[in-house]
């Protein structure tokens, strides 16, 4: 039975201009974690948002507590063929113009969801953002982890920046928990996971949206993964890494040798905190592409980095 996700709207008059954010949230026995999930997301009263938790047949009360906020979205328990399978399915059944999603172990940090859809109604011309500051928490919540970034770019991509433990040197993962994209370009992707892939799924629509558009790094944190030791991440993380690999040379990545890659990633990370460092590792191509949105404090408003 198809069914159409809600659309909760809580009235905030200055607001009302910003687009209606779709997130989905896959779910099997995060009994848990996804109490916390779910309150990461509505807590924030973002005006128009959309939320569909796909759970896969939980059997430790991960569903029980999810009917708990079913005023506030829409659940669907059945048999999947998996974390990606879900996450399709669930977002065939929403209408936002943002999309998103988040696993029922991670959570996002308060006002992150107005930051981003102030962005997307500031900046019709970005198609997908990412934090820069992507952050770690454990099973207790308790933030263990913040990681630097200066930037994303398709180039880099095609450089492994964004591969880590593979044998060379890298920035890290673009974090999933903290990208959003506007429906059209998950059109544009082709509106599907890779079928075959059953870790590295987000890699690989990754490598696909930087096929057609830029990727724009936003200047505060957004989201926190959370590290436990029930987690796939934690339990398969070889086999993430082994289907992310393919994935990468089959994009036509190719990484430098070994040296150069390091004084790269030497140089890149000394402009983590300066965009003036930023600005000249752009003009001599060490940058090439990057693009970042950050605060203007004087103007009050969100603004392109120069």
């Amino acid at each position: 039975m198809f069914l159409c996700a809600k659309i909760i709207q809580y009235q905030e008059t200055e607001m009302s201009d910003l687009p209606t954010l779709s997130i989905v949230t896959p779910c099997l026995n995060q009994a848990a974690y996804v109490e916390k999930t779910i309150q990461s997301i509505h807590d924030q009263s973002y005006p128009y948002l959309e939320h569909i938790v796909m759970d896969g047949g939980s059997t430790d009360g991960s569903l029980e507590i999810i009917k708990r906020y079913a005023d506030r979205l829409v659940w669907v328990s059945e048999p999947d063929g998996g974390q990606y399978h879900a996450i399709a399915k669930g977002f065939a059944k929403t209408t936002g113009e943002v999309m998103a999603w988040l696993n029922s172990d991670d959570i996002y940090l308060p006002g992150a969801l107005r930051v981003i859809g102030e962005i997307f109604r500031d900046f019709p011309d970005v198609e997908w953002i990412t934090t820069r500051f992507p952050l770690g928490i454990d099973n207790r919540g308790t933030l263990i982890k913040m990681a630097y970034f200066s930037g994303f770019s398709k180039s880099n991509f095609l450089r492994g920046d964004y591969l880590p433990a593979c044998g060379w040197k890298a920035m890290g993962f673009i974090q999933q928990e903290s990208t959003f994209w506007r429906r059209s370009l998950w059109e544009k992707a082709g509106s599907a996971f890779h079928g075959t892939l059953h870790y590295a799924g987000d890699f690989e629509l990754w490598s696909r949206f930087f096929e057609h558009a830029q990727l724009y790094g936003v200047d505060v944190p957004l989201g926190c993964f959370r590290r436990h030791d029930m987690q796939k991440t934690s339990n398969f993380f070889q086999k993430y890494l082994d289907e992310a690999k393919s994935v990468f040379l089959n994009a036509g990545g190719r990484v430098l040798p070994q040296p150069i890659q390091t004084l790269r990633m030497r140089l890149i990370r000394a402009c983590d905190t300066s965009a003036t460092c930023r600005r000249h590792a752009s003009q001599i191509g060490l940058l090439k592409g990057i693009r970042n949105i950050t605060y203007d404090w004087g103007r009050s408003c969100w603004a392109k980095e120069n």
